[in-house]
């Protein structure tokens, strides 16, 4: 009999919209093997006004490429105040009720699989699948609430602190394994001495290694079947691009300071694709500092991203030295993107764990200031055609190795040693 493998993820609503994102591959990766999912998410979309309406019900279920999505009825939650916070508590109790009355339907999982963002999705889950008699994997794409303390959010030493750390210790210690995407993420474990080896009650053997990735046969159809009309992608010039958020933590401003340094460098371009809190501000740099070899693209819908990465000559993961812990490694997900178009990378963080170092596909950053990367970008552009070649195809190669294929069959090993 065919396994029921339950994936809970609040915001897959966003991969269901995009018919893409991890637990979209991972669902249809785990139909490909002879499994069962069902994606339960909220039925409002991360920070936009849009939602899928549930007719007054507690919940709506759509099956998109023979993928059942259950969307819980939430309230939307635009930015990051109380309306956010009502959202992820909705989304939390109302998950009670919707599993009693899906299984009375549909009969029960064989294994759960809740993911955070936020922790209260993995509550939900152990809680559940105790009363279900299933295990609960919980899967961690951001350590909370080191994140939170990174950001200045909360104190870790404040009630809020401990109340928050207490709860992610009572997750680990009570889900059946647990997956992380971060290579290093083990690591935090360590440093709490929460590992049966020091004396705590979580054994080291029940962590497990997932990072994001990519599905490479929908990023080379998406690379071939949306293309943009965009003279700048298709001028003979050496394209520096971003792709991502416009925020303080990606530091775009370094950007606009390395291109003014390689202002004169007529044939080299930035091209900043995406939005965010300091888009404007960033424009308005441009126009005052008269920077012509950088052009702001804004928005670009998800589907585009491969075909303006196969048009680049250099992608670059830009990033804050010090709004985050970089040790633990990296997952995002425009890394794998990155790695897919076939193209040198230049991450402005040396990372641990380095995915860049590993595959030999980029160059990392000692230092995260302006001439260090104008150094970096001139470097690669002035390689033999030959090394450039190199490192582009181990970018490639890279990516196959974090192919959803490949990281479904890491997922199953889990689900079946939980079963």
């Amino acid at each position: 009999m065919k396994k029921k493998i339950w994936l809970w993820n609040h915001y897959a609503t966003d991969m269901y919209k995009n018919r893409g994102g991890r637990h979209y591959w991972f669902a249809e990766n785990l139909i490909k093997q002879g499994y069962e999912p069902t994606v339960f998410c909220a039925n409002t979309f991360h920070n936009k006004s849009d939602f899928i309406d549930t007719k007054n019900k507690k919940y709506t279920i759509d099956i998109l490429d023979n993928i059942p999505f259950v969307f819980v009825r939430t309230t939307t939650a635009l930015g990051n105040g109380i309306d956010r916070v009502k959202n992820m508590g909705l989304f939390y109790l109302n998950l009670f009720s919707v599993v009693k009355e899906f299984v009375k339907l549909n009969g029960k999982p064989d294994v759960i699989l809740a993911s955070s963002v936020h922790p209260l999705t993995m509550v939900a889950g152990i809680k559940i699948a105790k009363k279900l008699g299933v295990p609960c994997i919980c899967e961690i794409r951001d350590l909370w609430p080191e994140a939170i303390f990174s950001f200045n959010k909360a104190k870790e030493r404040s009630l809020l602190g401990r109340v928050l750390t207490a709860g992610e210790h009572w997750i680990y210690r009570n889900a059946a394994a647990l997956v992380f995407t971060k290579e290093g993420d083990t690591d935090y474990i360590l440093e709490k001495n929460w590992d049966t080896a020091q004396g705590g009650k979580i054994n080291l053997s029940k962590c497990h290694y997932i990072n994001n990735g990519v599905d490479i046969n929908a990023f080379e159809i998406a690379s071939s079947e949306n293309k943009v009309d965009d003279e700048d992608l298709c001028a003979d010039k050496f394209n520096v691009v971003y792709v991502g958020t416009i925020r303080p933590v990606n530091n775009v401003g370094n950007l606009l300071d390395a291109a003014a340094l390689l202002k004169d460098e007529n044939n080299i371009q930035f091209l900043i694709y995406g939005d965010g809190n300091q888009r404007e501000m960033l424009e308005k740099r441009i126009a005052d500092e008269n920077l012509t070899n950088v052009k702001m693209k804004g928005f670009v819908n998800k589907r585009s991203i491969p075909y303006i990465l196969s048009k680049s000559s250099v992608n670059i993961l830009n990033y804050s030295h010090t709004q985050y812990n970089w040790a633990r490694g990296n997952s995002s997900n425009k890394l794998f993107e990155y790695m897919a178009s076939g193209k040198p990378i230049i991450s402005t963080v040396k990372m641990g764990y380095s995915i860049l170092e590993k595959y030999k596909c980029g160059i990392e950053l000692e230092n995260s200031n302006p001439q260090e990367l104008a150094k970096a970008i001139l470097n690669i552009k002035n390689m033999s055609k030959e090394e450039y070649n190199v490192i582009g195809s181990n970018a490639k190669r890279g990516a196959n190795d974090f192919d959803f294929q490949k990281l479904t069959k890491k997922l199953i090993d889990v689900v079946e040693e939980v079963d």
